[in-house]
């Protein structure tokens, strides 16, 4: 029997039935059962430019423009370290691209415990791939992609069972979500060893308001709390709002960076509403969930995606101005995926500006700006301590880790 739409289901066909059964038995062994879910779709918005990969619509955007998944890529790089560990695990998922192939290609034997339907995809195939894991009584689902997935898999699970998530997506404002896909199977590891430094925390599941966007607003909603694993350094807390009394702080150090700006330089400034005051300084207009380019004091290009950047700093010297995104800390990796790490190589860490409020800084969790570019090197580049302007004449150098 085939699935088309809602839940509950069980599965595309007999041999998935059959499956879900045998991995109620592996649960009962004692040891622990690991689900995954692989969005496959998730973050291919990134650096094309779009604000998410949400919808037909948007998908087929991001295709036109020539995207290209990325998920089974980053869940790859979990898996294989979770593949290299000597604590002994089952794992069951879904099949083909939702997670069996994944887990094949990283040397996992995984069970498959449901089949989706060929026209049954998105949010329906990760609802129901979540639903027959819970039936089969997973130790912890696993799952990689961005808020909306998060969304996805909590609207099942609800609290019954405790979440991990893969970062994959183009926005991942949630508390769930591990720093790095490698710190994401290091701390599985860990998991399996049942090692004292993992623990189960309430996490927030979070997403943006897509009206407030549309409004050029950047805001977000709270969808509800999920059990999640936590271990300090490898997992993000939630997006936070600014700290109250910051603003003149803000204001008063973005003005100096555009005072600052040289002539004959091209400046790209990425999202959110630091750097949009940087924008306010300059008289500009701005996009505030996009990048634009800057050019002796105009600015003469929006919304930029990755290969526009390319384009653009062909020739020229070449600054980044970015915020930090409050709560975990990101420098890029979240929501400025246009910032690829080729765009980052070739600017150089030399060149990459930050604005931050002090208060900011401080409040972070683990002490440090968090750097997750899909790139071991340029990671590593960026790693280190980096200059962040916090006030007029006032720097402090920051630890930046991936």
């Amino acid at each position: 029997m085939c699935e088309r739409t809602g839940l509950p289901p069980l599965g595309a066909d007999d041999n998935a039935i059959d499956a879900l059964v045998q991995a109620k038995s592996l649960v009962s062994s004692g040891i622990k059962t690991l689900g995954l879910i692989v969005n496959p779709i998730a973050g291919m918005g990134g650096r094309v430019g779009l604000k998410g990969t949400d919808g037909v619509e948007v998908l087929a955007e991001a295709r036109r423009r020539g995207a290209r998944p990325l998920s089974n890529e980053r869940a790859l790089q979990t898996l294989q370290y979770l593949a290299a560990t000597c604590a002994p695990l089952h794992l069951v998922t879904a099949a083909g691209e939702l997670g069996e192939d994944v887990a094949r290609a990283a040397g996992l034997d995984p069970l498959v415990v449901y089949r989706p339907c060929a026209d049954l995809s998105g949010p329906g195939a990760t609802r129901n791939a979540a639903l027959a894991m819970a039936r089969a009584g997973v130790d912890l689902v696993l799952f990689a992609g961005g808020d909306g997935t998060a969304r996805d898999v909590l609207a099942v699970v609800a609290d019954r069972i405790p979440l991990l998530g893969i970062p994959t997506g183009v926005k991942m404002y949630s508390a769930v979500f591990a720093t790095t896909p490698r710190n994401a199977g290091q701390l599985l590891g860990d998991f399996l060893a049942s090692a004292p430094s993992v623990s189960v925390r309430e996490a927030e599941v979070m997403d943006i308001d897509e009206a407030a966007m549309r409004e050029d607003r950047v805001s977000t909603q709270l969808y509800g709390y999920a059990r999640s694993l936590y271990q300090r350094h490898r997992v993000q807390n939630a997006k936070s709002g600014s700290v109250l009394g910051a603003d003149a702080a803000l204001d008063a150090a973005s003005a100096q960076v555009a005072q600052q700006m040289q002539p004959g330089c091209l400046y790209l400034l990425g999202p959110g509403t630091t750097t949009r005051r940087v924008m306010n300084a300059l008289g500009l207009p701005s996009t505030l969930l996009g990048v634009d380019a800057v050019l002796d004091g105009q600015r003469i290009a929006a919304d930029l995606d990755e290969q526009a950047l390319l384009r653009l700093m062909d020739g020229r010297p070449t600054r980044i101005v970015v915020g930090v995104l409050g709560g975990h800390g990101s420098l890029f990796g979240r929501g400025n995926q246009q910032f690829s790490a080729e765009v980052i190589r070739r600017v150089g860490r030399e060149g990459i500006v930050v604005i931050a409020a002090m208060d900011k800084l401080v409040s972070l969790d683990g002490g440090c700006l968090r750097v997750d570019t899909g790139d071991a090197e340029v990671d590593a580049l960026l790693s280190g301590y980096l200059r962040v302007h916090t006030g007029p004449d006032r720097t402090t150098f920051f630890k930046v880790r991936a």
